[in-house]
């Protein structure tokens, strides 16, 4: 066997300098030999990790040809990788690494008559299906990974999903590849008849041979191949000799020598692909599911048979261990109140097509059967996509609901997840699978495809400990016996790679192992193409991840980092399955969906902390320049901390390493002027209306522009002298109860809370801060203002730790000593809010003010939603707010540490408002970032993205809403529209009279 060490010793002797400077020269992409750029792509989504010599991130199939014509002649093999998110090690190696998911990314044309899509291959699955559904097509093979998963990739490996039953595996719809050989020519592979195969077969050419000696290697192990092949139709395993013609077929209309089908599922190692035509399927108008709870994991598969009894488009199984991880993360929060008891397991059986009365019979036929064979204990029918929504979340979440089960190094691996039997033997497999899982003193989670027998089954294993390896390699030896025994597949839909490669001239028999073999020395003569995967694989063992890295090195954290391991242990966490490179949903990672690039996503910046960490100087590290690079572009938004299913938190991770950064460098000018915003911001108001003069003249612009890098082109915040704090202090307020019973409603108060007067609203927007505490009054609360202290948030985000842990003592300590104990601490602005019970948390661990205030935080949206339901507040059904549509735009900390229920149920109190929440992602602004010079450009980009047009696809009636006070700021720059705070809505709609709904009408019409 071919060793493949993480160090990569074929390219130890290559000068890398010389291929770096031949590559830039002859190249068009961007070409990076740094240390963090080999670390970043020596890891995918698998257990393995070996460094290469560089990247290249081609920008057209002439870069690809330049590439491998350039390794080929310093002998330095060629490794393609899309998303990164292969789970058995296909795109990590030695070598240069071929990112084709940054620039090679265009749908080149489809057509709907046709029913096919010419796609490059960095093309994502969702973008194409996105493409297609206007034409009410879509790409059949369905992964889990849709939102991220390349269609080159998806060649590489043979991907297939939960529909496979129906749509088959990505094979079944390859037309046709525009390729580069080993010898860096193009090449068009497509389906040929034996004239055409003959008369390319003469070519004194690489591809010439290929259409020679591959009819040769085909007719002379027909037998083999015949009988080697495992008998189970799901195989992502192997090269696919299955498909060529046989010895008598050559003439058949139905087997044509077809190439492009016969390199699917080669992982790169016999053609790199650059194009496809794909063929695309009708898209079903309806989907409906039934989901069946049990009380154990075998229950639910032997309720299978009736699943595919009734024709369903796919059968899917999690068990208790995803649901209870599930349960524990914001994202998922819905699906407790939708399922039934406490089940050990669910099957999701999902029907689809364009007849309502088919669908609903075949649920109910479902139904009846479970019913009368005993299965379950209750099903569940979602037949909206808005019951659908969490279901589906959830399911295809489970591989990274399941990584976040792992501590330290003890993780769920996958080395036997890929198996398939057929389904009238996956209970029987399944048991005894688990038999083996508990003869070694292993536990694993269970999910999968039961439709197809194909279970994701990962047991938790601990890579840095050889004993646990040696267990995990006898496992991996018994389970590939025990598929081989039911007639399975090894591999069905993840590949070969390094886990299971090994293993492959056992599982395929000697004759035709060495017919791949031949096949592999036919395409890549000297071995360059992605080497070691599929044939001539190093052991399963080597080149694990875990025990790769070194021991971390002393370190001091400022913060609090309650995992295994520390900081690197935060960091690590990361299994790089590559959520965060999703582009058109969800929050996480604004940065990456502007930029494409592997740095910039979460996954990047984890991997990039977790090589300083190991570095013998961390906290020097981090300090360096290339990681602040790697960093600068975080909003520290913290989607990741929820949307991640491992929940690595980036914001708090690079709070630190600025810390560190600053230490060795100093503090910035402007870090200083930003984490002081509180004291700015009460200055400001306090000189206004002159303190406004600046933003507006130009040549005062240029000059902070210089001295602070604050960039020119954007607005600066507008201050008002009679700010929230004076408007507290100088009004009158009605006695309390008084307001709420001039309002009807019952005077009994709940009782005391305090309002955070935030850094920002307060001075800048305090009509905000007014109707809350006017709203709060109203429903019989007694009120009272905490301005004497800033949350530190401002500091924090630019790693001013130091200062925000005084400053969050500070304020812990106000709010303890003037609250009420247990009394509600509201704001309304998430931001400052969020941290009091985030931040102030991982600064002050240890401090009982901190943990006292952290529980006692409310959003102000719940209190004002209780009052309205029980009376104590009445909305106004002829109020200027009411029967309007409301566009709501979400704070991204509020969404990722308590979610948007509350604002959004909010806002539905609101008499016949129709609201919307959009999902359009972070806002760009950030807070301070989008005022900072060299960062203001990307800031808009990620507003264009999503946000900025979906807003201006509203009508001019349409009222916009958002909680942050970024999100506003953001929203008027990019649109010219004015976005209200929700509270503010909700005052509006308390007015009552003709003169004062006059003045609503006259000021809502101004905003809207």
């Amino acid at each position: 066997m071919t060793a493949i060490s993480g160090d990569a010793p074929a390219t130890e002797a290559v000068p890398a300098r010389e291929v770096e400077s031949r590559l830039r020269r002859e190249c068009e992409g961007e070409v990076q030999f740094d240390d963090y750029t080999r670390h970043l792509f020596s890891r995918d989504a698998s257990m393995y990790a070996i460094k290469p010599l560089g990247v290249l991130f081609p920008r057209h199939s002439g870069d690809v040809r330049a590439a491998v014509e350039i390794a080929g002649q310093y002998g330095v093999p060629v490794v393609p990788r899309g998303a990164g998110t292969s789970l058995a090690g296909q795109t990590v190696g030695p070598g240069l690494v071929l990112d084709l998911s940054r620039h090679m990314n265009r749908i080149v044309e489809l057509d709907p008559g046709g029913r096919t899509a010419l796609v490059e291959a960095g093309v994502v699955q969702d973008q194409l299906n996105r493409a297609a559904a206007p034409h009410g097509l879509m790409f059949g093979p369905d992964t889990s990974t849709s939102n991220r998963a390349t269609v080159g990739g998806m060649i590489g490996n043979n991907s297939a999903g939960s529909g496979s039953i129906r749509y088959g595996m990505t094979i079944d719809h390859v037309r046709e590849l525009d390729v580069v050989l080993a010898d860096a020519r193009e090449a068009h592979l497509a389906p040929v008849d034996e004239d055409e195969r003959k008369r390319r077969a003469g070519q004194l050419t690489l591809e010439g041979r290929l259409y020679r000696e591959l009819p040769r290697i085909a007719a002379e192990n027909a037998d083999a191949i015949a009988s080697g092949f495992p008998q189970f139709w799901r195989r992502a395993c192997g090269y696919r000799l299955d498909r060529l013609p046989l010895p008598g077929q050559a003439g058949s209309p139905e087997r044509q020598f077809d190439l492009a089908k016969f390199v699917v599922g080669s992982e790169g190692t016999l053609v790199l692909a650059t194009r496809a035509l794909v063929d695309l399927v009708p898209k079903p108008a309806r989907t409906v599911i039934a989901v069946g709870h049990f009380t154990s994991v075998a229950g639910a598969i032997e309720a299978t048979e009736d699943a595919l009894a009734c024709d369903p488009a796919a059968v899917e199984l999690m068990d208790r261990q995803i649901l209870d991880l599930a349960r524990g993360k914001i994202e998922y929060a819905s699906l407790s109140g939708i399922l039934e008891g406490d089940p050990e397991a669910l099957l999701f059986v999902s029907f689809t097509g364009d007849d309502d009365a088919a669908l609903t019979g075949a649920l109910d036929r479902l139904t009846s059967l479970w019913s009368r064979h005993g299965h379950g204990y209750h099903t569940l029918k979602a037949v909206t996509p808005a019951q659908q929504g969490s279901l589906l979340k959830v399911r295809k979440s489970s591989l990274g609901l399941l990584m976040a089960a792992g501590e330290g190094t003890r993780r769920p691996l996958a080395f036997v997840e890929d198996t398939a039997v057929d389904p009238v033997h996956l209970a029987e497999y399944t048991g005894r699978f688990k038999e083996v899982l508990d003869r070694h003193g292993l536990s694993a989670g269970f999910y999968g495809h039961c439709s197809v027998g194909c279970l994701h089954i990962r047991p938790f294993v601990d890579a840095a400990d050889p004993g646990q390896v040696a267990t995990m390699r006898a496992v991996a030896e018994e389970i590939k016996d025990l598929v081989r025994e039911y007639g399975g597949v090894n591999s069905s839909e993840h590949g070969d790679g390094l886990a299971r490669s090994e293993f492959n001239r056992e599982i395929f028999g000697d004759e035709l192992y060495e017919a791949m073999r031949q096949v592999k020395g036919l395409f890549d003569p000297h071995g360059r193409l992605n080497p070691g995967k599929i044939v001539d694989a190093p052991a399963m063992t080597d080149n694990l991840r875990d025990p790769a890295l070194p021991p971390a090195g002393p370190l001091r954290t400022q913060l609090e980092f309650e995992v295994v391991g520390g900081m690197r242990g935060a960091a690590d966490r990361c299994m790089n399955i590559g959520l965060c490179r999703k582009s058109e949903s969800g929050t996480m990672c604004p940065s990456y969906m502007a930029t494409l690039k592997e740095e910039d996503s979460t996954r990047g910046r984890a991997n990039a902390l977790v090589k300083a960490l190991s570095e013998p100087d961390p906290h020097r590290a981090l300090g360096g320049e290339r990681l602040h690079e790697v960093l600068d572009l975080c909003l520290m938004c913290k989607a990741c901390k929820s949307e991640c299913p491992l929940g690595v938190d980036m914001a708090t991770l690079k709070a630190e390493a600025l810390s560190h950064r600053h230490e060795q460098h100093g503090i910035p000018r402007r870090s200083k002027v930003f984490g002081s915003i509180r004291r700015l911001n009460r200055l400001g108001s306090a000189t206004a209306p002159l303190s406004n003069l600046p933003g507006r003249i130009r040549p005062v612009r240029l000059l902070m522009d210089r001295l602070l890098g604050i960039t020119p082109d954007r607005p600066l915040p507008r201050y008002t002298r009679r700010n929230l704090v004076r408007w507290f202090r100088e009004r009158h307020a009605p006695p309390r109860g008084a307001a709420t019973a001039a309002a009807g409603a019952d005077p009994s108060g709940p009782g005391t809370l305090t309002y955070l007067a935030d850094s920002f609203t307060t001075y800048t927007e305090p009509g905000i801060g007014r109707a809350a505490i006017e709203l709060l009054e109203l429903a019989g609360w007694n009120v009272s203002l905490e301005t004497r202290g800033c949350c530190g948030r401002a500091a924090f985000s630019k790693g001013l730790v130091e200062q925000a842990k005084d400053e969050a003592r500070h304020l812990a300590s106000l709010l303890t000593e003037s609250g009420e104990p247990g009394s509600p601490v509201v704001g309304c602005e998430p931001s400052c809010l969020m941290t009091l019970r985030d931040e102030h948390r991982a600064l002050l661990p240890d401090d009982p003010a901190v943990q006292d205030v952290a529980g006692r935080v409310r959003q102000v949206e719940e209190l004002l939603a209780e009052a309205i339901d029980d009376g104590r507040l009445r909305l106004d059904g002829t109020s200027w707010p009411a029967g309007r549509r409301i566009l709501y735009h979400g704070h991204c900390h509020q969404k990722a540490e308590v979610g948007t229920a509350a604002t959004v149920e909010l806002l539905k109190r609101i008499p016949g408002a129709e609201v919307v929440e959009l999902d359009a992602g972070c806002c760009g602004m950030a807070g301070s970032f989008g005022f900072e010079s060299e960062h203001y450009g990307l800031s808009m980009t990620v507003g264009g993205d999503r946000l900025f047009p979906a807003i201006a696809a509203e009508s001019g009636t349409t009222v916009l809403a958002a909680t942050g006070v970024s999100c506003r700021q953001q929203i008027f720059h990019g649109t010219e529209r004015s976005a209200w705070h929700p509270v503010e809505l909700v005052r509006e709609a308390l007015l009552t009279g003709p003169a004062a709904e006059a003045e609503a009408d006259d000021e809502g019409a101004a905003r809207t």
